[in-house]
């Protein structure tokens, strides 16, 4: 039997993508393992899924100051010969990387225990861990056509991103009943997400705009932990929740517009849905500007429209959804016509000519 191990975390869009991943994997007859934090999101979320774990320390490297940055180098490269051993120990055919900084210990270790390791990189410009990552890389797995100049080496090779196939079948009926709005006035449904981790800055424009987008819309609003507003519980067409799983598929199927960051992932299962958008990436204060690129791109394409967090505020929030919903057709129509299309086979082939050139 092939083995594989997968690696990624620190966010969900570094472990949901390896997630897509595993079905298709174990139907083309990979064992399965997975190198994470120790204590990280990924743990959970892979553990679910009955994969075996392993946590190995791991740190960042920060462009800012921190006191972290004195220690954290050296739980990396603790983490690198925790890498070796655990490689050595499983004996992989291929390492798929999904970036984040526990992924940098583990790509390099591949290089060294001589494994081909394919990392993706899901932003339109490379991030830092996958800058460091790449040396110990066979194949860089991108998101963006525009990314595959930027590859040195003629190793770059452009897919999209694994989508979980559930997302895509979602059912109404269901979210309705969940959210209650099977009980009140129809009306279109606005979802709204701020990335697994929530977003105070479009929480508060989302709940100052309710007056005048409640007239019109039911609401969703996913708000991150511990992000509830209690005195909105019983608003009538408001559901909050401050992270949901299972019912995920049900609020995207029922959603006819949705607001959200522009996190590569978060926008290419969007895409991959259809749905018309507003896209409202990180500021420069608060990131590299990679959502920004990636909100660019598909706001180009026509896939969507970009708010700057700059210019959000209660009047522009709500006349952005008025727009895009008067407008919404042309939006579907320029993402059904989209050329991007199922990553998963692209990358298991890929993943497959890779693991057929080691020799256990």
């Amino acid at each position: 039997m092939k083995k594989i191990i997968l690696t990624g975390g620190g966010t969900a869009g570094h472990v949901t993508p390896n997630i897509a991943l595993l079905s298709d994997l174990k139907s083309d007859g990979y064992e399965i393992s997975y190198i994470g934090s120790y204590s990280g999101m990924e743990k959970g979320l892979i553990e679910a899924e009955g994969i075996p774990y392993y946590g190995i320390s791991s740190g960042k490297l920060r462009r800012y100051f921190s006191r972290k940055n004195f220690s954290d180098p050296f739980r990396v490269i603790h983490g690198y010969f925790q890498s070796v051993r655990l490689i050595k120990k499983i004996r992989p055919n291929v390492i798929f990387s999904k970036g984040g900084f526990v992924s940098v210990p583990v790509v390099l270790a591949a290089k060294h225990c001589h494994v081909p390791a394919v990392i993706h990189e899901s932003d339109m410009t490379p991030g830092l861990a996958n800058r460091i990552a790449m040396r110990g890389a066979s194949r860089v797995l991108c998101n963006f056509q525009e990314t595959v100049p930027l590859i040195k080496g003629d190793r770059a090779v452009w897919t999209g991103t694994p989508i979980r196939k559930a997302l895509l079948h979602g059912d109404k009926k269901a979210a309705l009943s969940f959210t209650g709005f099977d009980k009140i006035q129809t009306k279109p449904v606005l979802l709204i997400t701020g990335g697994s981790q929530g977003s105070a800055f479009i929480n508060n424009a989302v709940r100052s705009s309710l007056p005048d987008l409640l007239p019109q819309f039911n609401i969703i609003h996913l708000c991150g932990k511990g992000n509830l507003d209690p005195e909105l519980s019983a608003k009538e067409g408001y559901a909050q929740y401050e992270y949901i799983s299972k019912e995920l598929p049900d609020l995207f199927a029922l959603a006819d517009l949705i607001i959200s960051r522009a996190g590569a992932n978060a926008i290419f299962e969007i895409l991959n849905l259809a749905k018309p958008n507003i896209l409202i990436p990180l500021s420069l204060r608060a990131s590299r500007g990679d959502q920004i690129l990636n909100a660019r791109s598909f706001e180009k394409h026509g896939f969507s429209k970009v708010l700057e967090e700059e210019d959000v505020n209660k009047d522009t929030l709500a006349k952005a959804v008025f727009d895009v919903y008067k407008n919404r057709d042309e939006y579907i129509s320029n993402m059904k016509k989209s050329p991007q299309s199922d990553a998963i086979p692209k990358i298991i082939k890929i993943l497959d000519d890779a693991a057929l050139k080691t020799h256990k």
